[in-house]
């Protein structure tokens, strides 16, 4: 193959993941560009003026400056680089030029994991490496002894070889922070929860089979039942759209446990939020976090990372036991006006019933008993959201029954909020942790009643109690089920399934999540001076010494071997075995010279002697490439 067709093909497949987050134009301008190189060396024709080229490239970067107002950053500096990389092709004159165009596909290789950090992209990125590596030992070869399969297996042979050094510097390179340091526009596109929930706000997520997070209980998990995933609680309700307008003073919470503590650890996937999830209710937090009274984490920043942290908690509790007044008013507020029926319905209830237990259970029980239905693609509702739910469409997903219940409750007088978060989750048994997908998000709701605090209070339960406790595949008719969310019925492919995530949480955890922390405590096993940066630093140029000194000793005891003629070789054996017999080959002898003396002095070997040397002259300086295997069956043969 064409030694440009091993580059153009390496710069296509390290362009082609970018092309689904850039301009338009840009795959359709390198397209053209190769086609215009590749024509340049097959016609052998003159390559583009400079000014030309000049014009061409600043009309390029207008066009990525226009397109992203900015020329730094993740998604424009790619952009740029590509652009750049591809007019390169056009001024390629020396070998010193290719070589830059090699080395700028090395780097391009890299800006592909700030896309995407995950097992796929680094196996398809190592196969451009190693086309990429074709291509430059294909230009280094300026005498062309090379076809396109040695290239290729010296290019295997070199990045094989380069495993054990990369192995040193991976694990014994001192960290000072993540592995990726992402610009700020690398976080755009992230699902998750938001801060606020309106109708279908949390229906959209169910389609998602994306990881939320993974956790590793320190002994059995709880059951699916009582597996509740706190995140954000929403005060504040505008007729529609819960939210959070102003968080809570940093108060400490009062809290009773009633049960044994679950000691745990989350693996948390990057959603660029400050909040993280705990199984309610947690007692302690993660360092560098803070909670308010009510139980919502926060981090110091956005989760822009995947984050590691360990908690305890207590799915038995009491907390809030004495409700402040703002608190109260703030976990009574209803916008006015609108809904109407509704809060008509909610004054019945509290002028008849004896007490805010009962209101709850009234309101559980219209749920349970009433013609409503849990489904994932309601009606769309109209203005006065709570009353066309409560009384006209009644479907609704977990978000309709957590805000029309919690509407209820605040109008009749008892102090209530929605909590959002995640319900239960899929135990992998292959590596014996759980696992919470964004299918998994749900949303429930708190009232506060006398002498019990804050109670949790899931009004889905109460419409279908298969959600909480089978999960919502189980909960939703099959018409109704995305795709992500059907049931494997073959065992081989749920198992399948599942040891793909495990491999992809070892990943996680050994390879992107090889921190600072876990670096430290890894190789702390091994020797307490490996625990520092210094002991480290001493430990990897240590390494990176002996193994240069290994594989250079190895080179040189293999060279002799290496550069051995094995026609050559078994000539010589022949000369050496006649030698003993009294026929010395002279120096000044030529090999059909020396033959003609030799089959004189020994008539009997004349047959053996003129085969060898016949296969040894057409060999040597006969032009032909072929195998010695019949010269040295021949020389072993012969004996004097």
């Amino acid at each position: 193959m064409n030694k440009l067709a091993w580059l153009l093909a390496a710069l296509f497949l390290a362009i082609a993941p970018h092309l689904t987050h850039m301009p338009l134009w840009v795959g359709p301008l390198c397209l053209v560009l190769g086609a215009w190189r590749f024509s340049v060396e097959r016609r052998h024709a003159r390559l583009p003026n400079k000014w030309l080229l000049l014009l061409l490239a600043a009309t390029a970067t207008a066009g990525v400056f226009s397109h992203y107002l900015t020329v730094f950053g993740r998604d424009a500096g790619v952009a740029l680089l590509v652009v750049m990389i591809a007019f390169k092709l056009m001024e390629m004159k020396s070998l010193r030029d290719t070589m830059v165009v090699i080395f700028l596909s090395y780097f391009l290789v890299i800006t592909g994991f700030l896309y995407s950090q995950s097992i796929p992209t680094a196996l398809y990125l190592l196969l451009v490496v190693l086309i990429t590596t074709v291509s430059m030992i294909g230009y280094s070869d300026v005498k062309d002894g090379l076809a396109a399969q040695p290239r290729l297996r010296l290019a295997g042979v070199l990045l094989v070889q380069a495993v054990p050094l990369m192995l040193v510097l991976f694990v014994l390179f001192p960290r000072v922070g993540p592995l990726w340091g992402l610009p700020k526009d690398a976080h755009t596109g992230m699902t998750g929860l938001s801060d606020s929930m309106s109708p279908g706000a949390i229906s959209q997520l169910i389609s998602s089979e994306a990881v939320a997070f993974r956790v590793d209980f320190d002994g059995p998990p709880p059951q699916r039942g009582g597996r509740y995933w706190r995140g954000p609680v929403l005060w504040d309700f505008d007729g529609r759209t819960w939210s959070t307008h102003r968080p809570l003073d940093d108060a400490p919470a009062q809290f009773t446990p009633q049960s044994a503590a679950l000691h745990y650890t989350v693996t948390l996937e990057a959603h660029d939020q400050r909040w993280l999830f705990a199984l309610e209710l947690p007692v302690t937090l993660p360092p560098g976090s803070r909670a308010g009274s009510d139980f919502q984490i926060l981090a110091q920043a956005p989760v822009r990372q995947r984050l590691r942290y360990s908690l305890a908690s207590h799915t038995q509790y009491r907390f809030g036991l004495e409700l402040g007044e703002k608190e109260r008013q703030r976990a009574l507020r209803l916008p006015a006006g609108g809904n109407v029926r509704s809060i008509e319905l909610a004054r019945s209830w509290r002028d008849t019933l004896k007490s805010p237990h009962a209101i709850v259970n009234q309101a559980l029980a219209m749920f349970r008993d009433d013609t409503f239905f849990y489904t994932l693609n309601p009606p769309l509702l109209g203005q006065q959201a709570v009353d066309d739910f409560l009384f006209n469409t009644r479907r609704g997903f977990c978000e309709h029954y957590a805000s029309s219940f919690v509407f209820l409750m605040r109008a009749a007088g008892v102090p209530a909020r929605v909590v959002t978060g995640y319900q239960g989750g899929e135990i992998n048994p292959l590596g014996d942790y759980l696992i919470v997908r964004q299918s998994d998000a749900h949303a429930w709701a708190e009232v506060w009643l006398a002498q019990q605090g804050w109670v949790r209070v899931d009004p889905t339960a109460a419409v279908s109690p298969a959600r909480i406790e089978s999960g919502i595949a189980a909960a939703l008719p099959n018409t109704e089920l995305p795709f992500a969310l059907a049931q494997l019925d073959p065992t081989w492919l749920k198992r399948a399934r599942l040891s793909w995530d495990l491999l992809n949480n070892n990943w996680n955890q050994w390879v992107l999540g090889y921190g600072q922390e876990r670096q430290s405590r890894f190789l702390s096993r091994f020797h307490a001076m490996l625990a520092s940066w210094q002991g480290m630093a001493v430990a990897m140029v240590t390494s990176v010494a002996a193994l240069l000194l290994l594989i250079a000793l190895w080179m040189l005891w293999h060279a002799p071997q290496r550069g051995k003629d094995p026609v050559r070789a078994a000539y010589l054996t022949f000369c050496s075995r006649l030698a003993h017999r009294g026929i010395a080959r002279l120096p000044q002898e030529g090999p059909a010279d020396f033959a003609l003396r030799a089959m004189r002095l020994r008539p009997d070997l004349a047959a053996q002697i003129d085969l060898i040397t016949q296969l040894y002259i057409s060999l040597r300086y006969g032009g032909q490439r072929g195998d010695a295997g019949e010269l040295k069956r021949a020389v072993r043969r012969f004996r004097p």
